[in-house]
């Protein structure tokens, strides 16, 4: 048995009422009751708290210890409650919002949009390399909103009754060292980096049987292909010793080079995704409008890609 703040109230009422029998009495317990619970306590505390006589009961040091330390939670357990309750009610019609992503241009610049429109209502977010896991969040209701993204026409994962908008088509470039001898093409067939290693970050979609496929078609197969984090990708290119994959809103470091492939052999679709019968489904077209004007302002970030829309129309931010 654990020790727990209604034993605390026990041995409270025995210290405060002299006795075990007034104590039960004001406890509404029958004294044998109250005596065998008494009793547990004292196993779990190690020693006896009450010495007990025809004259009542008297905490021993044990008890007087055990008191000053009930003296200070119970009090303290109170007013967290009270606390608690005063906040619930207040905030009970506060909205909130809670987002999910996995990697990708949309987070930040909405979260940086909610707060200028809505300075008021509180934004948490969650971030994983899983869309599921995202997904099941949405379907358990931890989660209000999520943005993925899935290879090509793919569809997203299938969980339940959750709603999808596309807020964004994008190609997929590639990052090279700016001294790779393809860096300053202004596209490069994906054929041409039949050579090359290759680096991508994790993930649970399709994005891997739409870059075999896509290689298959350019006529090779990938060699070695390093899934990890942006910062290794980034470094495993600069360096030279992989081709990274990546969004075409990616921000290239210093030293390295965002490079369109010719004909757009792979493309990646921004979702945006929320339970239809969550209460916070009423805001869906504002979050989804917000979320566009996030993507648009990546799109109009990365130079590069900004470019390539004017020559390619048809992508990018969905109308």
């Amino acid at each position: 048995m654990d020790l727990e703040l209604r034993h605390l109230r026990i041995v409270r009422a025995v210290a405060e009422a002299g006795s075990v029998t007034k104590a039960a009495s004001h406890l509404g317990l029958a004294q044998p009751a109250l005596t065998a619970q008494l009793k547990r306590i004292e196993r779990v505390l190690g020693g006896t708290l009450f010495e007990r006589d025809h004259n009542g009961a008297r905490p021993t040091p044990l008890g007087e210890l055990v008191l000053s330390r009930a003296m200070v939670l119970l009090p303290a357990a109170r007013e967290l409650q009270e606390e608690a309750r005063r906040f619930a009610n207040a905030t009970a019609d506060i909205p909130r919002y809670r987002l999910g992503a996995t990697n990708g241009p949309i987070l930040g610049g909405l979260m940086d949009r909610l707060a200028t429109a809505w300075p008021s209502t509180p934004v948490s977010t969650h971030t994983s390399w899983s869309a599921r896991e995202l997904t099941s969040m949405v379907m358990l209701g931890r989660l209000d909103f999520v943005f993925i993204g899935a290879c090509g026409e793919s569809l997203p994962p299938v969980e339940g009754p959750v709603v999808w908008l596309t807020v964004g088509t994008d190609p997929v470039f590639v990052l090279v060292n700016e001294d790779h001898p393809l860096a300053d093409r202004k596209e490069v067939d994906l054929a041409e980096l039949a050579d090359e290693q290759w680096t991508v970050t994790p993930g649970d979609s399709c994005f891997g049987d739409c870059f075999a496929t896509a290689c298959a078609r350019a006529g090779f197969t990938p060699r070695t292909i390093y899934e990890t984090d942006v910062a290794t990708c980034m470094h495993l290119a600069k360096v030279g010793r992989a081709v990274a994959l990546c969004q075409a809103t990616f921000q290239p470091a210093e030293g390295l080079r965002l490079v369109p492939l010719t004909g757009t052999p792979l493309r990646w679709r921004q979702l945006l995704g929320w339970h239809p019968e969550a209460a916070t489904a009423s805001v869906a077209s504002s979050i989804f409008e917000h979320a566009k004007g996030a993507h648009a302002d990546a799109v109009r970030r990365s130079r590069r890609y900004a470019t390539w829309l004017a020559d390619n129309p048809g992508l990018g931010t969905s109308p």
